[in-house]
């Protein structure tokens, strides 16, 4: 027989299925045995009366928590039964895998007459059992809910005719400043591991691609222990061609984001809402924008926070997190494009204007940025004095190549995966990542 997955054999009422998973509740006595049975689509309970199976009782009393069985039985409905008034009675039960005991505890256990409270473990000893820890309802949703989002996003552009390209990660120059690079040893020379597919999403543009989209990871030798930065992390990028301003790649990401938050809320909304305690909100469109000394001047007003002149041609942490108080406050919205950063703080191949302030922006959504979006500088005299000035045109001589035979104009943006899963589900990117990896984190 076939197996079954639970979602399924929970409409198989009267008939004989086989379901396989594994057990995350066992109560077991003398005279009944109830195990909850869990596979990635649901859960079931399996009832047996050890009267009636006398035959099971030896392999019941084996079962501990989170073992891995196979369960053929009749299913059957059942009023009393919390999970959908439906519970299985089996014929067969068969192990395969004992779990030892738990080295983590997932979730906090409220305490009892009889037993006092159990603390859940921290986020690093759930992070050194990671597979055990992401077995739960919550993890489990998380990552059902981030697969949602990217194949929206996917198929939003891919109907825009986009197409998917897979860039490499081993690359000869550093991919953004020079900085925050992770060195490796290739061969007889230093290679490192890409920061973004930005290089090679122009050169995308430069062989007349036109649109173009990648997910894949990236990498930022950044030591930062903050609860939204990671060493490795899935970026989603995408580059297109022929656009007249940075206002047309601002135009591209909120529809995008909107189509992925759209298709989650459909999906998913009601049970984030029920295990993260988070409301999907489907943005509305255009998303409010505003100058960077405008937002820096409103929070003065507004909120008493003030910086040095020094700092406010870039977003600080907290201005980052204020912008969130003011967009609501003013828009009533969760999203925020911020514009007219200095070029110091911006890559040398941002497109600058006659003022030479870049053609870019900052989205930010819930407090924290999730995106640098810009029109790229194509000409390449332009983008080499640029270059120049950023002491980086050495460096990057590869790239600059793209430019000198012919290319269009063209703009793009990076999200990052694993940080909007985090802010969609209300969590630290410990969290959110499948497995983190961090300056102190390597393993498992």
């Amino acid at each position: 027989m076939e197996r079954t997955y639970i979602n399924e054999a929970q409409k198989a009422i009267g008939g004989t299925v086989k379901v396989q998973g594994f057990i995350e509740n066992l109560r077991n006595s003398k005279y009944m045995a109830f195990i909850v049975l869990k596979d990635i689509t649901g859960k079931l309970q399996i009832t047996v009366e050890k009267a009636d199976h006398p035959e099971l009782v030896d392999t019941i009393d084996q079962l501990t928590p989170d073992s891995v069985i196979t369960v053929t039985g009749k299913v059957m409905e059942n009023d009393y039964v919390k999970m959908g008034g439906v519970e299985m009675i089996p014929e067969s039960i068969e192990v395969e895998s004992t779990a030892d005991a738990l080295p983590i505890v997932r979730k906090e256990i409220a305490a009892t007459k009889k037993k006092k409270a159990v603390e859940r473990s921290s986020i690093d000893q759930r992070i050194d059992y990671r597979w055990i820890d992401l077995r739960t309802d919550e993890n489990q949703l998380m990552f059902k809910a981030q697969s949602c989002f990217v194949n929206a996003m996917r198929k939003f552009l891919l109907d825009r005719n986009f197409i998917e390209i897979h860039t490499p990660k081993l690359i000869a120059a550093a991919s953004e400043s020079g900085s925050e690079v992770f060195k490796v040893d290739y061969f007889d020379r230093n290679a490192y591991l890409a920061q973004s597919p930005q290089f090679y999403k122009q050169m995308a543009m430069a062989a007349g691609f036109e649109r173009i989209f990648e997910t894949g990871p990236v990498f930022r030798a950044e030591k930062s222990y903050t609860n939204k930065h990671a060493t490795e992390f899935s970026g989603f990028d995408l580059e297109f061609s022929y656009i007249t301003s940075f206002k047309d790649v601002m135009k591209m990401e909120e529809e995008l984001l909107t189509a992925g938050l759209q298709a989650v809320k459909d999906s998913y909304g009601d049970q984030i809402k029920e295990l993260f305690g988070q409301e999907v909100i489907v943005p509305t469109t255009p998303f409010p924008v505003v100058k960077l000394a405008d937002l820096y001047k409103a929070l003065e007003e507004e909120f008493g926070y003030t910086v040095d002149e020094s700092e406010k041609g870039d977003l600080t942490t907290e201005a980052e997190r204020l912008s969130y108080d003011w967009v609501k406050k003013h828009y009533g919205h969760e999203f925020l494009f911020i514009t007219d950063y200095s070029a110091e703080k911006r890559a040398f191949y941002h497109m600058r204007d006659e003022n030479g302030v870049p053609q870019g922006y900052d989205l930010i959504w819930r407090g924290v940025e999730i995106t640098t979006g810009a029109q790229r500088e194509h000409r390449y005299e332009v983008l080499k004095k640029q270059a120049e000035e950023k002491g980086l045109a050495d460096d990057v001589k590869f790239y600059l190549e793209f430019f000198q035979y012919g290319c269009p104009p063209h703009g793009g943006f990076g999200l990052g995966i694993d940080r909007l899963t985090m802010l969609l589900c209300g969590l630290s990117i410990k969290d959110a990542e499948f497995l983190f990896r961090g300056p102190n984190r390597l393993t498992p």
